[in-house]
């Protein structure tokens, strides 16, 4: 467990002490898409020094987090154990609550693949998904690539490589990326503004926040109401 103690009774208060240490929730963000590998972890956290994240994964292993465990073909890899699991609830729950201020991505700011996958379920409403028909997408964020599958049973998502080729399955992936996507289009971070209905497909498209580069451009349409977290009109968005 982490070393800091804030000296109170609660579990509010044990739980800040197990996963509130810097850099812990965004590592359980990460490995709530599937294991990875120590090295998966770091470049996916490029800022992250490798002292703190190998602190942070021994504090989170001895708080029942997280466990290493051999994977075949793919060597020792870090997973979340079912009481790890039991934040994905509340990491989404975050997420959509973050949402609200996230405003303009900074410079430095980058997306990366398991980020992604994240928002996108973070976003995910179930309820449309239900009513729409079946949707399969290619979404292309600077170098990330997800295969993202949309049915009435709920949302698949798929890395890819830069190249266009799966990550390993056993790392989590879970779409098929067989067949070709029924619409393949690319987007930079404003593609917040789609997701919060700040901007309609149409205008998305005409201010350039994405462009379509394959396939049905009308199914924009339906991405927008599957993947959607409207914004409190009491919150100022930070520029």
């Amino acid at each position: 467990m982490a070393s800091r103690s804030y000296g109170q009774y609660c579990g509010v208060t044990t739980a800040v002490e197990l996963i509130g240490e810097r850099w812990a929730l965004l590592i359980i963000r990460d490995l709530l898409v599937g294991p990875r590998r120590y090295t998966d972890l770091k470049q996916g956290l490029p800022k992250i020094p490798t002292n703190i994240l190998s602190t942070r994964l021994k504090e989170l292993q001895e708080g029942g987090v997280v466990r290493r465990v051999p994977l075949l073909h793919c060597g020792l890899v870090y997973e979340l154990t079912p009481y790890g699991r039991e934040l994905e609830p509340i990491v989404l729950a975050l997420g959509r609550w973050g949402f609200q201020e996230m405003g303009d991505p900074q410079p430095e700011d980058v997306v990366t693949a398991d980020s992604l996958t994240m928002a996108l379920r973070t976003a995910f409403q179930t309820d449309a998904a239900a009513t729409l028909p079946p949707a399969d997408y290619e979404l292309h964020v600077a170098d990330v690539a997800l295969r993202v599958q949309v049915d009435a049973s709920g949302l698949r998502i798929a890395q890819l490589q830069p190249a266009g080729r799966p990550i390993d399955p056993r790392l989590g992936t879970q779409a098929s990326t067989s067949g070709e996507p029924d619409l393949v289009f690319a987007a930079g971070p404003g593609i917040r503004r789609l997701i919060s209905g700040e901007l309609t497909p149409a205008a998305a498209i005409d201010q350039e926040v994405l462009a379509i580069v394959s396939g049905d451009g009308t199914l924009l349409e339906r991405f927008a109401r599957t993947f959607h977290i409207p914004i409190d009109p009491g919150v100022v968005l930070v520029a």
